[in-house]
């Protein structure tokens, strides 16, 4: 039996989570896995959850953490070296950024046969300075030498790596796109629209548009409430804004809206322009109970709220940054704007709130590429192949 040690960089809701507990559970009986990884941040929501409903038990390594932290990072680099000690992997397996800096270094020193790493996402464009980002490459670059194999979840992303950042040869990179359990978006969503919109007061005539993540610099929802603020000025239509998560631009964000003149609630749901839910585990529910999707990040890797709207029948407007023109079809179940046109959004935005039978023409387009292209079935065959590959 060839044993696999899966390093994630921390138990926060998001692609790299999906994916590694996927694969920890659905792997063929060939293969033992140990999952870990770090700590989330205060300002996320756990995704231990997930583990929990799949019957797993991952470790918890409490040094890894999002922040740069020599001495925390020291540690967690002798943690996963005791545990590579302990478990004996024959592969070691690291998901995003501070998992594979730390987790193949430990691999690397204890000499471990076969060393795979994925991207689920980069900081190289969007996060640091550039003189930081170029450290940053420095590190991948020696990385991506020491490692047998490199995972891009698009092909977007491949040439990312290989042209543009010149981190990792084309010969080293496999496209792997992330899994998911797509089903539970497909099923009981009256039910479940009723429930959600009860719960935040919306009512049945009312537009409701939603965007879903962490509140944080990169995920940029200065430019959601601008385009409400636009929608509102511009558009008859009754309508509700629902920001889905937090983080430490909560109040940014909120002092924007007031700016805006558009009224916000966070705890009693009266009617209000702006709904802070703040984080939801059933995302399903939330879906069922959005008509429209947005999402304004400055850079993405494979976003995955967007891959669950569309498996929800929700038409999406969106940024044009990262991974995202590899999961929606442009302007079939999208429409995307270059990040530096504003006005392009608004347009976007407004055009579906005004424009019913669009937005019935856009509901679902993307639920049967995604079902195909990003279920977890397909996930676990494709990995299975890339190790059988390397393992020979």
């Amino acid at each position: 039996m060839t044993k696999v040690l899966r390093i994630l960089n921390r138990f926060n809701v998001g692609g790299p989570t999906y994916n590694a507990t996927y694969l920890t559970k659905y792997l063929s009986d060939k293969y033992e896995t140990k999952l870990i990884g770090g700590d989330k941040d205060e300002s996320e929501a756990s995704s231990l959850y997930m583990a929990d409903n799949l019957g797993l038990k991952p470790e918890i390594i409490y040094e890894m953490r999002r922040s740069m932290n020599p001495i925390k990072d020291w540690k967690a680099y002798r943690e996963i070296k005791k545990i590579i000690r302990e478990f004996k992997p024959d592969i070691v397996h690291t998901h995003a950024s501070k998992a594979g800096a730390i987790g193949r270094l430990a691999a690397i020193s204890c000499k471990i046969p076969i060393i795979v790493h994925t991207f689920h996402g980069h900081v190289f464009h969007g996060y640091f300075n550039p003189i930081i980002a170029r450290i940053y490459k420095t590190v991948e670059r020696y990385l991506a030498k020491k490692s047998n194999a490199i995972i891009a979840i698009s092909e977007l992303q491949k040439n990312e790596l290989v042209n543009i950042y010149k981190i990792v040869a084309a010969d080293k990179i496999s496209v792997i796109p992330l899994g998911f359990d797509l089903e539970q978006f497909t099923g009981n969503s009256e039910e479940k629209r009723r429930s959600f919109r009860t719960k935040f007061n919306i009512k049945d005539e009312e537009l409701a548009i939603g965007i879903i993540g962490r509140l944080v610099p990169i995920k940029n929802h200065q430019l959601f409430i601008k385009a409400a603020e636009h929608v509102q000025r511009n558009s008859k239509a009754p309508v509700r804004f629902v920001i889905i998560g937090d983080g430490e631009s909560k109040s940014d964000i909120q002092e924007q809206c007031t700016a805006a003149d558009l009224s916000y609630e966070e705890r009693e749901y009266k009617g209000a322009n702006v709904i802070f839910t703040s984080w939801i585990k059933e995302i399903d529910w939330a879906l069922a109970g959005l008509d429209l999707v947005c999402l304004t990040s400055l850079n993405e890797g494979t976003p995955v709220s967007l891959i669950e709207a569309q498996a929800a029948g929700k038409p999406i407007v969106s940024t044009e940054v990262g991974g995202i023109k590899n999961v929606v079809i442009p302007n079939k179940s999208a429409l995307l704007s270059p990040i530096e046109n504003e006005s392009l959004f608004f347009t976007n935005l407004l055009k579906l709130v005004d424009n019913q039978e669009l937005r019935k023409e856009m509901s679902g387009v993307g639920r049967s590429m995604v079902i195909d292209k990003f279920s977890y079935h397909v996930l676990v065959k494709n990995m299975e192949g890339l190790y059988s590959r390397l393992i020979k």
